[in-house]
């Protein structure tokens, strides 16, 4: 295994490892998390594939991006990351919002020539269904920030920045989105807002969806549109498993992935 190895992407170092041999498989984390979570499944992996595991700009060992990315900031990123390496046809292995990033580069002309088999497990990047809770909070918000637009921009900011810091409004934000800061914040609305279901069509790949039947955070309903939009994907549901399904069900999830990569 090689760690802490950096490739330089814009002038900024990204993080990565790797390990194993064969084909390549990329390996991509979700939010707030980082690629030393995928580490121990890219270790019962390694004997198939040579496994790159990336942290992604703003998490794990890869500083933030010097301005807010959307999802395809973090495509191109990927692309570009297999150009470079000449990693002919590699297959991806996705967790979280490593399966918006998925989405979006599955989806291009230059992805459906470079990407091979994807595993996208608890994916983001459909709209999700909300609750009368969710709808209270974001009018809320609405409310709140509503004197502030008759300010000159540079008070208007200087006040929302105040108001950002208040428990009130910290309690009308999702938990991700309270415990962000400057760019990484401004990334997180980007991403969260943005609805990948226009992409799917247009993915020919095979996808598996492993997914864990109690995901909250990315729940089966979302694995379910999933499958019906891609024309080539299959999805399989883990019993007693979670967000995290390669850590609840570790050996089951391994014998499925190793059985889905060895064809």
């Amino acid at each position: 295994m090689q760690n802490g190895q950096k490739y330089l992407y814009k002038n900024r170092p990204v993080s990565y490892q790797k390990m194993g041999a064969g084909p390549p498989l990329l390996i991509l984390h979700g939010w707030g998390s980082s690629g030393q979570v995928m580490v121990p499944l890219a270790k019962q992996l390694a004997t198939l594939r040579t496994c790159y595991i990336l942290d992604l700009p703003g998490f794990g060992n890869s500083p933030e991006p010097e301005q807010a990315w959307a999802v395809d900031d973090y495509a191109d990123l990927i692309q570009q990351f297999i150009a470079d390496k000449k990693l002919d046809k590699a297959d991806l292995l996705v967790h979280s919002f490593g399966g918006r990033i998925a989405l979006k580069l599955c989806a291009r002309p230059a992805g459906q020539q470079l990407i091979g088999k994807v595993l996208i497990t608890g994916g983001a990047g459909m709209k999700p269904k909300r609750s009368a809770t969710y709808y209270l909070k974001k009018y809320t918000a609405k409310i709140l920030k509503a004197p502030f637009v008759i300010l000159p921009s540079r008070l208007r900011e200087k006040a929302l920045t105040k108001l950002r810091q208040t428990s009130l409004w910290k309690a009308l934000g999702s938990s991700d989105y309270s415990k962000l800061s400057g760019v990484m914040r401004q990334t997180f609305v980007k991403t969260v807002t943005e609805y990948l279901e226009p992409c799917l069509p247009n993915i020919p790949h095979d996808v598996l969806l492993l997914w864990g039947r109690n995901d909250q955070a990315a729940p089966l309903y979302q694995a379910e549109r999933m499958e019906e939009g891609i024309q080539n994907a299959a999805l399989v549901v883990i019993d007693h498993a979670g967000h995290y399904a390669f850590l609840d069900r570790p050996t089951h999830f391994t014998s499925i992935t190793k059985a889905f990569f060895e064809e």
